[in-house]
């Protein structure tokens, strides 16, 4: 019971770390990808907004919580894209010329940015595992009994 108390406390911490990175590099950029200002909205910052922001947020959360956190980020734009659509969708005061995007076109948002953490989740376990996919040959254990005799059996 211990070990899934921690597995979730570290879960957590390591969810709220992505967010609060993916948070901060939506307010370092100041751009808000829920709004739509015309043609001039997907501009370079915006661009770095939607791929770049959740990337870093993924690995974040594949740092801090380790083999498995590829699985956690996911969570992490769901969380910050969902939360600033509905603070905009309550907001009246939004200026002139510009509108809140449609909710399926927001879907289609969400999608990228959750497929870009996925990418920064796998680079994370990357980084903690220094490999990535089945260990190499070469640091499996020997095989001790059944199987084939090793080399320095013989």
């Amino acid at each position: 019971m211990n070990n899934r108390l921690m597995a979730i406390f570290m879960g957590s911490l390591a969810i709220g770390a992505g967010v609060l990175v993916n948070y901060a590099g939506d307010k370092l950029l100041g751009i808000r990808l829920e709004l739509f200002w015309g043609v001039g909205t997907f501009s370079p910052i915006w661009v770095l907004d939607l791929f770049l922001v959740p990337f870093i947020a993924g690995a974040a959360v594949s740092l801090v919580y380790g083999l498995g956190g590829k699985l956690l980020c996911y969570f992490v734009p769901i969380i910050v894209r969902g939360i600033s659509y509905i603070q905009m969708m309550n907001y009246e005061g939004l200026p002139e010329g510009v509108t809140l995007l449609p909710f399926w076109y927001w879907i289609l948002v969400l999608i990228v940015a959750i497929e870009a953490a996925a990418f920064g989740g796998a680079f994370g376990e990357i980084m903690v595992k220094k490999t990535y996919g089945r260990r190499p040959k070469h640091l499996l254990h020997k095989q001790t009994s059944g199987g084939s005799p090793t080399s320095s059996e013989k």
